[in-house]
């Protein structure tokens, strides 16, 4: 073998070793920038749905989920509240739900798929306040929500008063009932 014949082959295993060095290289780069695009188990898990145990809830009571990183409230409407309902309609700016949007189930009177629960966001859609749980029906308020941050006021539906600084109804998540008393908050399931 010639000495130019050993410098050729000299020459080529050096290039297949550098290219296959140079592949092995990449790939262990590859992998963990590729797999920090997928999302961690902890964001996963803060948009996974959260289920409700409603059993206890009594009428007239509020209870909160954290769903996504924000408080969901789950109120049983007493024959009170639910009568205040129509009382109000005149002085709502959306009394139909019709400007945000909203599962079908939440365009109706009540905002629900069944008229004593109601299931909301406890996000005032003007600043991202949370409201408070108002519950007495006065002369001069009929009882619903009430934020302290700008004095929007909402209803025992979730709906808006007019004049006041939040421009929705407070919003309606997707939800179902499992059972009578276990609600999935985050999926639009079958009723």
């Amino acid at each position: 073998m010639s000495s130019d014949e050993a410098d050729n082959n000299r020459r080529r295993f050096l290039t297949a070793a550098t290219v296959v060095v140079g592949a092995v290289g990449t790939g262990a780069v590859a992998v963990p920038f590729l797999s920090s695009w997928s999302p961690s188990a902890r964001a996963r898990t803060a948009g996974a749905p959260v289920q409700a145990d409603i059993s206890k809830l009594e009428p007239g009571q509020l209870i909160i989920v954290k769903w996504r990183g924000k408080p969901v409230w789950v109120l049983r409407r007493d024959k009170a509240a639910l009568a205040t309902l129509d009382k109000v309609t005149d002085q709502l700016r959306d009394p139909d739900s019709e400007s945000s949007a909203q599962p079908e189930y939440a365009t109706n009177e009540y905002r629900s798929r069944k008229p004593e629960y109601l299931i909301m966001e406890g996000i005032c859609t003007h600043l991202g306040c949370s409201p408070t749980f108002q519950p007495e029906i006065t002369a001069d308020f009929q009882g619903g929500f009430f934020c302290p941050c700008h004095g929007s006021k909402f209803d025992f539906a979730g709906r808006v008063y007019q004049g006041v600084p939040a421009p929705l109804n407070l919003p309606v998540p997707p939800h179902y009932y499992i059972s009578d008393s276990v609600i999935l908050i985050g999926e639009d399931g079958v009723a």
